[in-house]
Formats: structure tokens, C-alpha cells, sequence
């Protein structure tokens, strides 16, 4: 293995103000991963399959319009400052309600019109990776508080990517980033990614309405198509957070965080592993996927996050955090072949 990540960073085109998009690309032990300082978007990751070939295995776009022209399906994009679902598109906090731009609906999904997954993140160069960042001022898509965020891209022995987010804020708010990408081990662009085999470590879900809201249930998977405790092929129709078994945080921070499901190819020999140090994990099989450049289901969203609609479910694990707190969070994939 390794001991050294190769960085490396060029242009990516500009947006239409002119402001200027970069692309870091990271290799190490046979995985390289590109990333763009727009949305924080993961734009590609290689692997080798079971014969030593190495192939593409997320869904991402050759040149920026793409990212413009379709925002909505979040490629491989950061999302906040809340991910997934805010319902009414507000929530009470200290006794203050916060109104927030609706985008789906009159729900909030994944921060609102302008969130994370369409602002430009400025980046360096750290150990092993790189580092972006942003500050998301005080009232950006309703949210309280100026919150200044940093999400860290690196590749650790054995190539796995490791993904680290940071945050803090000048005044109580809330938070929830997750990254969107879609996975698709056969190979991108290779047609639909359902028949993975996938495991999930969660004995519950959170189900959802019509609006695909949580109801407030923490239901048992038991009996039910949403039991993924044993592998099994994934098929369609899955937009739905499950609440993790594992714990929420390893005992020591220099300590890994668990592995919470995996992901394999029977074809190409690759599994893809998860681990996270967040409480719930959104399985998405992306079945509209085909109003864009890939058909759908073309590839599988493992998103992990806290829950969905936390800020009005006092019940959910907290998503609050306030002044002189610092929000952590860690999810790393990692690579192998069968």
C-alpha cells in the first residue's frame, strides 16, 4: 500500500459570473477520485474489478453545464445546509419559528433553491486530500446563523475515501450535510443498478407520506421489502431513511466509525463498504433518474445523514447546533473486489 495521496488540481470551466471551478484529483492504492469545487461534487471514482480493470463506478458529468443543466438529481454534490427533507418548509427552534424556501412542494429538500450543491466551495491542499469550504451567511434559504463549513476529501490506505464535515455557527441553527452520490459498481453508464446485492445494519426505518415526509414511526424492517439485514438484490422504490443499529460515534476519535452496509457487483467482483459516524443512512434507487443523461436507476444513493425532518421531530436525534459547538461528521467508502 501507499503511504502517499498524488494530488493534483486544474480548471473546470467558470460559471456564468465568471466565478472559476476547480478540479482536484486524488490517487492512491488503485482508486483515483476527482472532485469539483462546485456543490463539492464527487465527479468520478475509479476502481479496479475483479480482473485488475479499472472502471468508473459513480455517475458524474464531463463538464459543468452538465451540473447546471441538471441540479436536480444532486450528483455526487454535497448537500446542506440541510439534506433531505425540512416539512412546511420550517421549523420552531428557542421559540422562534424560521421560515425556509420551499423547493419541493411546500417542503424544503436538501437546503432549498441554493443550497450547498450549487455554490462553489474554494479549496487546498491538506494531508492526503483536499479541503473546501464555505460560509453560508445568516438568512440563506430562511436558515438562522452564520455557518461556516468544511467538508475534506481523502484517500486512506487502501484507497478508500473518506469524507470529513465541519461546522460551526454564530448563532443556533441546524445542520445536516450529506453527499449524494450514486453508485453504480457494474460501471457508469452501464444501465440500471438495481440487482445489486446491498446490506444495511438497521432494524428500522422511518416511513414517510405521500410527500415522502416521516411520519414519526421508527418501524421494524421485519417481514417487510425494507429488510436489507442480509444481503439481497435491490430493486426499485426505495426513498427512505433507515435508522442505523450501529453506533452514532466510535469510542476515540482516531478510531474508524463502523461499517453500516455494503454494496456489491456479482459481475465486475466489486463491493463498496460504508461506514459513518451518523445515525441514519438514505437508501435512494433513483427510479426517475431517466429525465437526465442516464437512464433510470442508473445508480444507488447511499446517503448518510441524520434524520429527515429532525428540526420538527423532537424525538429524532438532534440536528441543533449552537454557538461554541462543533458540528463533526465522518463517512468513508471503501473498495474491494470478490
Amino acid at each position: 500500500m501507499s503511504t502517499v495521496t498524488t494530488i493534483s488540481s486544474e480548471a473546470f470551466g467558470a460559471l456564468p459570473d465568471g466565478t472559476s471551478v476547480e478540479r482536484w484529483t486524488l490517487e492512491r492504492d488503485g482508486t483515483r477520485v476527482r472532485v469539483l469545487t462546485y456543490g463539492a461534487v464527487v465527479q468520478s471514482v475509479e476502481v479496479p474489478d475483479r480482473d485488475g480493470t479499472a472502471g468508473e463506478v459513480v455517475l458524474g458529468l464531463p463538464d459543468l453545464a452538465g451540473y447546471t443543466t441538471y441540479a436536480s438529481p444532486f450528483f455526487g454534490a454535497v448537500c446542506g445546509r440541510y439534506a433531505n427533507r425540512i416539512g412546511g418548509a420550517s421549523f420552531t427552534l428557542d421559540g422562534r419559528t424560521h421560515r425556509l424556501t420551499a423547493n419541493e412542494g411546500p417542503n424544503q429538500l436538501h437546503g432549498g433553491a441554493r443550497g450547498f450543491d450549487k455554490r462553489v466551495w474554494p479549496g487546498r491542499e491538506v494531508d492526503g486530500g483536499v479541503e473546501l469550504g464555505l460560509v453560508a451567511e445568516d438568512g440563506e434559504e430562511g436558515f438562522p446563523g452564520r455557518l461556516t463549513v468544511s467538508v475534506t476529501y481523502t484517500l486512506e490506505p487502501g484507497g478508500a475515501l473518506r469524507i470529513g464535515y465541519r461546522a460551526t455557527t454564530d448563532a443556533p441553527t441546524v445542520v445536516n450535510l450529506t453527499n449524494h452520490t450514486y453508485w453504480n459498481l457494474a460501471g457508469a453508464g452501464t444501465g440500471s443498478a438495481l440487482g445489486h446485492e446491498l446490506r444495511i445494519a438497521a432494524g428500522r426505518i422511518t416511513p414517510v407520506d405521500a410527500a415522502s415526509l416521516p411520519t414519526g414511526e421508527l418501524a421494524p424492517v421485519d417481514g417487510t421489502r425494507f429488510d436489507f439485514r442480509r444481503p439481497k438484490p435491490v430493486g426499485p422504490g426505495y426513498d427512505h431513511n433507515y435508522v442505523l443499529d450501529a453506533p452514532d460515534s466510535p469510542d476515540s476519535p482516531g478510531e474508524r466509525a463502523p461499517v453500516v452496509a455494503e454494496l456489491y457487483d456479482a459481475g465486475s467482483g466489486r463491493a463498496l463498504t460504508v461506514r459513518t459516524t451518523e445515525p441514519g443512512i438514505q437508501l435512494y434507487t433513483a427510479d426517475h433518474l431517466g429525465d437526465g443523461p442516464f437512464v433510470a436507476s442508473a445508480g444507488i444513493a447511499l446517503e448518510t445523514q441524520h434524520f429527515p425532518d429532525s428540526p420538527n421531530r423532537p424525538d429524532f436525534p438532534s440536528t441543533v447546533l449552537r454557538p461554541g459547538e462543533e458540528h463533526v461528521s465522518t463517512t468513508e467508502y471503501g473498495f474491494s473486489v470478490r
